[in-house]
């Protein structure tokens, strides 16, 4: 897994992801290289020259009175679909609050965005909770428990200049999923059942999935481990992450597929996915990860971005991942028009 979802933006419809996953587990050479290299020499790994917010906004139920009216503040993101939409809801709150903002969304690498906002290159971002705590923070075993999940990376990373706000519903984790037919023919819900199917039958249990989930122990070998699976070796095939949605739907190369739980191609592909009833995967809650310096400047962005974050759920999410990956929408103009949606924001025109 990699650190922090790093997809490109998407511009067909149904087009094959071929990134990375999103979350780094390890931290690839590139990426170290930059962290090494530190701040002065972010635009040489990935972080660019942003552009302003043009919108024209007013507040709706958030941003009355424009408390951020003066400011100049600057969104940052990965480089993955539904990082983007989650910089661009920041970006766009804090403009209809009156803010001047700089939009340097889409940053190649999860280490480039992270250190924008530790530098003050950026001053916020939307980050996710398992990432903080096994990538950046260092630790090996998530927490069970969201909340507390969320207030052990929230105080281990004020240490880093780094203040995170409340965190969302929306959990961007690992699943497996079938297609429908498979689902009601064998009738599995929970990954208990796919190990109980799989030592009942091994024959029954073929996996589609990523390499690198195939190989790492909070992948496929941990969680066969954790759930007692035994899935023969010539079961698991291996292939990108687009691939793997397609030939599950399609279920002849694989009954089962490796997922993302916010992926909106699990709606508009009529997938099903397991319940890991055991909590083998870490959560991933999409919260605010904004630059200490800015929040004591601007302590009013907490209450700004809390209803929008409040929200967010992985319905939410699927829904507008799939309106740029499978109807080839503008991110920024998907997050503009869910605000709008929500009443969080109005159309100044």
């Amino acid at each position: 897994m990699t650190a922090g979802p790093r997809r490109l933006r998407p511009r067909l419809r149904l087009r094959l992801r071929l990134w990375p996953r999103p979350r780094l587990r390890r931290t690839a050479p590139a990426a170290t290289a930059c962290l090494l290299l530190g701040a002065a020499a972010l635009s040489g790994c990935g972080l660019v020259s942003g552009s302003p917010m043009s919108d024209d906004l007013r507040p709706g139920t958030i941003g009355r009175g424009q408390p951020l009216k003066g400011a100049e503040l600057t969104v940052t993101s990965k480089e993955f679909t539904e990082n983007i939409i989650l910089g661009q809801l920041m970006g766009l709150a804090f403009k209809a609050a009156g803010a001047t903002v700089v939009d340097k969304t889409n940053i190649q690498g999860s280490i480039g965005a992270r250190e924008a906002v530790k530098s003050g290159t950026a001053d916020g971002m939307y980050e996710y909770t398992g990432t903080g705590w096994i990538t950046y923070l260092g630790h090996e075993r998530p927490i069970v428990d969201p909340q507390k999940q969320w207030e052990a990376v929230r105080d281990g990373d004020r240490a880093n200049g780094l203040e995170w706000l409340p965190q969302s519903k929306l959990n961007n984790t690992y699943a497996l999923a079938l297609n429908a037919e498979q689902y009601k023919r064998l009738g599995v819900e929970t990954l208990s059942d796919v190990a109980a199917l799989s030592r009942k039958d091994p024959s029954a249990v073929t996996l589609c999935a990523e390499a690198e989930f195939s190989a790492r122990n909070d992948g496929l070998p941990g969680m066969a481990k954790a759930y007692g699976m035994r899935i023969p070796a010539g079961n698991i095939k291996k292939m990108t992450s687009g691939v793997v949605y397609t030939q599950v739907a399609e279920g002849r190369a694989c009954t089962f597929g490796e997922v993302y739980t916010t992926d909106g191609r699990i709606k508009a592909m009529g997938l099903k996915t397991v319940k890991d009833d055991r909590h083998f995967f870490p959560n991933y809650n999409a919260a605010p990860e904004m630059n200490a310096a800015t929040m004591k400047k601007y302590p009013q962005i907490a209450a700004l971005l809390a209803p929008i974050t409040a929200a967010l759920d992985n319905a939410v999410a699927q829904n507008l991942n799939a309106k740029v990956d499978v109807d080839g929408q503008d991110p920024h103009e998907v997050a503009k028009e869910w605000l709008i949606e929500k009443g969080f924001i109005k159309d100044g025109g």
